[in-house]
């Protein structure tokens, strides 16, 4: 038996290990676990919650850093640069992320939209303001690329879709008096 293994079976051991031995610990500043002390399941979640938090900060520079040299490049063709957003956009979405529009400041997914006289479209940001779908941007090649958090989806509520489904069924009805 090599050094490596009663190492790996300890590792084993510790995983399969009873909720009160892994709730035995945390991560520290520099990551290493106190072992051996007990600590309460909220702070070793806060704990856990702070290391996450800063793995998903370097996360979002490390892309934005690499993403930035795409910067004022074009590719050929309207179809060539939308895949190139597609590829960025898949990218980001996997972290939940998205590129912060430099005109107003909202989360932003990268598109390219045809545009006269751009052969190859132009990049825009589409975002929602106030309910309403918004292209900002429209250059010929990458804007410049801030990351921030992917927002969360508004849910939509009750009285929106009653009072959409009741202007409707008014109109209906209005359209049927007056035709009637």
């Amino acid at each position: 038996m090599d050094d490596a293994q009663p190492a790996r079976q300890q590792s084993i051991a510790a995983t399969r290990g009873s909720s009160k031995e892994t709730l035995q610990g945390t991560a520290g500043a520099g990551g290493a676990a106190a072992v051996g002390s007990e600590v309460a399941p909220g702070q070793m979640l806060q704990s856990l919650q702070w290391e996450l938090n800063r793995i998903q900060r370097t996360i979002r520079l490390t892309l934005q850093s690499r993403l930035q040299t795409l910067m004022g490049q074009s590719l050929e063709t309207i179809e060539e640069n939308r895949e190139l957003a597609q590829s960025i956009q898949k990218i980001l979405d996997a972290h939940s992320l998205r590129i912060r529009c430099p005109q107003c400041g909202h989360a932003a997914i990268l598109r390219v939209s045809p545009r006269k006289g751009m052969p190859a479209g132009a990049f825009v940001l589409d975002h929602t303001i106030d309910g309403k779908r918004t292209f900002h941007g429209g250059s010929a090649s990458v804007p410049p690329i801030q990351l921030t958090a992917k927002p969360e989806r508004k849910p939509r509520s009750e009285s929106t879709a009653s009072s959409k489904s009741g202007r409707t069924t008014t109109s209906t009805a209005e359209s049927r008096t007056k035709a009637g």
